[in-house]
């Protein structure tokens, strides 16, 4: 991978003199979904998928950056002292919008740089390309520059790239599990206090399969932001009648009493997905803890029921996987993972299974659907790193 990353490298921008190889995961959220929008726990994971960068200073304020995942394009020009968002450069707007945020806090960038791209995270998928591109470069912009950002105040700095450059009011959870990603741990964390633990992923004979339906769809034009605004309405519901600060705090019992405050039913349906899957949650993680693995798994059905049902984001592709995958042996669990409206699923299965797994699953969704899903068996991977 090193040789050939440098090799072009030196193609694109002439010779690799004082370049370095970097790298940040992606991540899958095993169980907590929507919750980090509303102050709960969410349950993810750094993978060994994710973002590759050769990257070095120049002598000058140019910002040149050229991904191997969108030959087509060429290299893109900007500087870094006229940093703007400009949907015409795509997927440029990530590293460009980590520059901004460092100009925005304060920090000093001197100089421009030279950065090749490559990703084997699937564009569009649910597994975080964009946020592993945006830990990345402040990865590599932290080391360069010694802006000695520490890692819990880089995600925080990532996240604010994408709310505020971007404009995809995402939550802390993408950024957190990238930039704090141990391997063969999942990362527990509170998203009201950033407060966290890791917990060891033991499952013995069984593998994490991801389901990519292969419906492309981009974050910020998903109902994302929708959604976000309905558990706000919601909140603001309640607050009128309880003193609290966040759905996350809610017990299930909490919301069946107070629930009737909440005046557009549409929003008690998000709200009820966001105190549900909150607790869904951490149950699920104690189950991880007493070796529990099956109730893991039965958790992870009602997190998919719920996502389908009360949040509506899911869909005919993302169902028919899931739906599919609990039908099929030694399957232990199964739901839609992200934003969804597309995207992927999460699975754990046996790991003598797995190979029959992928094929019955692979028929039927390409029956029903009209092309094919597809399917990795990821391992869970540590956070950014110089390789």
């Amino acid at each position: 991978m090193k040789q050939m990353l440098m090799e072009k490298f030196i193609e694109i921008f002439g010779d690799d003199a004082n370049a370095q190889l970097y790298f940040a995961p992606g991540r899958v959220n095993l169980i907590g979904e929507y919750t980090d929008i509303t102050g709960g726990y969410v349950f993810p994971c750094a993978l060994t998928l994710g973002t590759y960068a050769v990257a070095r200073k120049r002598n000058d304020t140019k910002l040149r950056l050229y991904s191997m995942n969108f030959d087509e394009l060429g290299v893109l020009d900007a500087s870094i002292t006229h940093i703007q968002y400009d949907e015409a450069c795509g997927w440029t707007n990530y590293p460009k919008g980590i520059l901004w945020t460092l100009q925005e806090k304060g920090y000093e960038v001197q100089s421009g740089l030279d950065v090749l791209y490559f990703g084997n995270i699937p564009n569009a998928s649910g597994l975080s390309s964009s946020a592993s591109i945006e830990v990345l470069t402040l990865y590599i912009l932290n080391r360069l520059f010694a802006l000695n950002i520490e890692p819990k105040e880089m995600a925080l700095l990532a996240q604010y790239s994408e709310n505020h450059f971007n404009r995809v009011n995402c939550g802390i959870m993408d950024q957190f599990a990238i930039t704090m990603g141990k391997k063969d741990n999942a990362v527990f964390l509170n998203t009201s206090d950033l407060s966290f633990e890791y917990a060891p992923l033991q499952l013995n004979n069984m593998k994490i399969v991801i389901l990519n339906t292969n419906k492309k769809r981009g974050l910020a034009d998903s109902k994302y932001n929708e959604r976000r605004a309905e558990c706000d309405e919601a909140l603001s519901d309640l607050q009128a009648i309880m003193d609290i600060h966040s759905l996350g705090e809610l017990t299930e019992d909490q919301f069946e009493q107070h629930k009737s405050a909440i005046k557009n039913p549409i929003c008690a349906k998000r709200a009820k997905h966001a105190v549900y899957e909150n607790r869904r949650t951490q149950k699920a993680v104690q189950a991880l803890k007493n070796h529990d693995i099956h109730l893991f798994g039965s958790l992870l059905a009602a997190s998919h029921h719920s996502l389908r049902d009360d949040f509506e984001v899911s869909g005919i592709e993302l169902d028919t996987l899931v739906e599919a995958a609990w039908k099929q042996d030694g399957v232990l669990g199964a739901r839609m993972t992200g934003a969804g409206f597309g995207g992927c699923a999460v699975s754990i299965v046996e790991t003598d299974c797995v190979p029959a797994f992928i094929k019955n699953v692979g028929e039927i969704y390409e029956q029903k659907i009209g092309y094919a899903a597809d399917f990795y068996v990821v391992e869970v991977g540590g956070g950014p790193a110089v390789l």
